[in-house]
């Protein structure tokens, strides 16, 4: 059973997610912090993430971003990189995490790398993929 976090913390997380965005990827993944062209800056593209969580109607969701962000090997491509903070067991959240994902690579025919920060206190709770398995298919 998951529960609703309070309206603050939605709005903390984003907050914190857009001021000090850099940061966040250096200190939770540093192998994308180095691959980013942080020169070219990053763009949050919030009015277009709130279309594609409605279009994939999924349900409430909080605390996510997608941020359009350069790569440093100077081709003109972007990485477009979803964001969830989850911090209670969902037994949906992979499956979530795979449509946001399929959505937006649909959307906008970019790459898309889908990033989570598990704050349960479960620690044998860690989705790492979500798979349909249907006849050996």
């Amino acid at each position: 059973m998951t529960s609703t976090p309070p309206a603050n913390y939605d709005a903390s997380w984003k907050e914190a997610l857009e001021r000090y965005f850099e940061q966040f990827l250096a200190f939770f993944f540093p192998d994308i912090h180095i691959e980013v062209d942080w020169q070219r800056g990053c763009e949050f593209l919030d009015s277009e993430f709130q279309q594609v969580v409605r279009d994939a109607e999924v349900g409430k969701r909080f605390v996510d971003k997608l941020v359009k962000v350069w790569r440093r090997n100077g081709v003109e491509i972007y990485v477009l990189i979803h964001i969830e903070v989850q911090s209670q067991y969902d037994a949906e959240f992979a499956k979530r995490m795979y449509v946001y994902s399929y959505r937006i690579f649909d959307r906008y025919d970019r790459d898309v790398v889908s990033l989570a920060i598990l704050g349960d206190a479960d620690r044998n709770w860690r989705p790492n993929s979500y798979q349909v398995d249907r006849w050996g298919c």
